[in-house]
């Protein structure tokens, strides 16, 4: 009995083992919709969701010894707090001083990279100097938002977790997609934006087979946000009243002028970021610490994430002239902060910036056109989502992601009809592109993929693999009946060095008796992907190679040239 139990675990053991390293493989290998991949997104993004938390709790306990929430703006230069940028740039400094240089990269452009060109694998080394340096910029004031490391750290967290299974590499991709969505509905409760933002700026392309990992991964994100902070949606205090038709015009006009504005800030942010790259870091960080306490010193609302300055919109009568003093140095500390490598995103200050712009522009048509007034909460939302939606070209992202952190969908058709005319005058007459792809061409980071090597990136090696094959020794002398008996079957002779060829018969003249050839093959993990196939075999446009599990010596399949240019043919790819 003892002997039958022992056994029944053994074979239930085997029977995982299998599956795991097998069958699941062959399943997320597959371009389609699973719910194998569906879990595993779950799973990754519950990691990374607690991750993202950690880092929120951690940012509202030091804001409980600072308090930049609630400076004494009569006071300030009395306040030892308006030195906290200067102290942050040294603590930065200091933690990217004891990483190394080969992970110094971070933020939203490394993670485009990583995902275009390598499938979404980020260095588990790169997270601390991403971790502690956002956190140490967010706490002392900085003009930087929460997005930057709640992206990169949720990517991180699901691509080593991807890794560590030995998931296939077409799969990686998805799971650091996943990561990224439960990252960012983690950090702003806002999952649909989270998913979109994803597609719209991450991925820049919709499958529908990364549609419902990513859409579990935001839901996760945003559930455990709100277990732990409540369901709060940031900007609900702002009031948006639906907007008359009679007032379209202006914005339009509105609209061309967000668009200038937009373009701007952008080539002024790019320019910096092209100037600093040349520095040393120290002296980068030290003048953008020196900066933003300037700034603060004299316009305290201009630093920070952007809630400060969000704050003074929605006062009771603010004024327009204060409003923007505060815009332009909301402007230079975030300039300074992005273009000179402080760690963060752009949300927070674009939010900041837009909502500064918009409640100005308001105010000013207030003065000849008195009925506009009860709707400059409306306009202070369209500005947040005009600069969001035309310096990161995710428009789409942006307009959702005000729904949700308005809990306000009636600001959908205005902001629409601004962000369409904000968008063309930036992009087509300043042409401008996306900050995130300006910044990879200044770090000298790749991100272009030909067409069809991105569709083969989305399919792994495993479900191609012929697995009709045999595997003989060199030294034996019966290569010619083993090929014979073979039934259509590849043959591969191990020679003597270890190294695997390929056995063919070539066929010769009637004359001539027909002779067997061989030729070295090279191999593959069964975790990449068709793409890896290609590059090996596309500059003869012949060939084969084979498959291994683990190790080189565990073979579990053969791919050749033939079967890849069907595939390609096909339209599956």
């Amino acid at each position: 009995m003892e002997i039958s139990v022992h056994q029944a675990i053994v074979n239930k053991r085997a029977q995982f083992q299998k599956y795991f390293h097998s069958d699941l493989k062959d399943i997320l290998s597959q371009s389609k919709v699973s719910v194998q991949l569906c879990l595993l997104a779950l799973l990754f993004a519950l990691f990374a969701s607690g991750v993202i938390l950690l880092f929120r709790l951690l940012l509202v306990w030091c804001d409980t010894f600072t308090k930049t929430q609630e400076l004494n703006f009569t006071d300030i230069i009395d306040d030892w707090r308006v030195l906290l940028p200067l102290l942050g740039s040294f603590l930065i400094w200091g933690v990217a001083k004891m990483g190394s240089q080969r992970y110094k990269r971070m933020g939203i452009a490394y993670v485009i990279h990583r995902m275009k060109l390598h499938y979404g694998k980020i260095p588990l080394q790169s997270a601390p100097g991403q971790f502690f340096q956002a956190l140490f910029a967010l706490a002392t004031n900085f003009s930087v938002g929460r997005e930057g490391p709640a992206i990169h750290l949720g990517a991180v967290s699901a691509s080593v977790l991807a890794e560590k299974f030995r998931l296939p590499d077409n799969s990686v991709r998805v799971m650091c997609a996943s990561g990224i969505a439960a990252g960012i509905a983690a950090i702003f409760n806002a999952p649909l934006a989270a998913v979109i933002f994803v597609f719209e700026v991450v991925l820049r392309e919709y499958k529908i087979h990364y549609f419902f990992p990513i859409m579990l991964s935001a839901i996760c994100g945003a559930l455990t946000s709100q277990m732990v902070f409540g369901d709060v949606h940031e900007f609900e205090q702002i009031g948006a009243e639906v907007i008359p038709l009679s007032q379209y015009p202006l914005l339009a006009i509105f609209g061309v002028i967000l668009g200038c504005v937009a373009a701007f800030f952008n080539t002024s942010l790019l320019k910096v970021t092209a100037i600093g790259q040349k520095w040393p870091l120290l002296n980068r960080l030290l003048l953008a610490g020196a900066i933003t306490t300037l700034v603060g010193l004299v316009l305290p609302q201009a630093i920070g994430s952007g809630e400060l300055a969000i704050a003074e919109t929605i006062n009771q009568h603010p004024s327009i002239l204060f409003l923007f003093a505060i815009l332009i140095g909301k402007v230079i500390a975030t300039i300074a902060a992005i273009g000179l490598g402080i760690p963060g995103g752009l949300i927070g200050p674009l939010y900041g910036i837009g909502a500064l712009l918009g409640t100005i522009l308001a105010l000013i048509s207030a003065i000849f056109f008195p009925s506009i007034a009860p709707y400059i909460g409306l306009y202070t939302i369209i500005g947040m989502t005009g600069m969001m939606g035309v310096c990161l070209s995710a428009p789409l992202a942006a307009l959702v992601a005000l729904i949700e952190l308005t809990n306000n969908a009636s600001i959908i058709l205005p902001s629409m009809f601004v962000v369409i005319p904000a968008f063309l005058i930036s992009h087509q007459g300043f042409k401008t592109k996306s900050i995130f792809f300006k910044q990879l061409e200044i770090m000298g980071l790749g991100y272009k993929v030909a067409p069809v090597n991105l569709g083969l990136q989305k399919v792994g090696v495993r479900h191609l693999m012929d697995k009709r094959f045999v595997i003989v020794n060199d030294n034996d002398q019966l290569l010619l009946e083993v090929l014979k008996r073979a039934e259509g079957r590849s043959v591969l002779v191990r020679n003597g060095s270890g190294e695997i060829e390929m056995l063919q018969l070539q066929l010769q003249t009637r004359d001539e008796d027909s002779t067997l050839t061989r030729h070295p093959v090279q191999g593959l993990a069964d975790t990449a992907t068709l793409n890896e196939v290609y590059l090996l075999l596309a500059k003869e446009r012949r060939g084969e190679v084979y498959i291994y599990q683990q190790s080189p010596k565990n073979i579990v399949g053969v791919i050749n040239w033939m079967t890849l240019q069907k595939e390609i043919r096909s339209g599956q790819v």
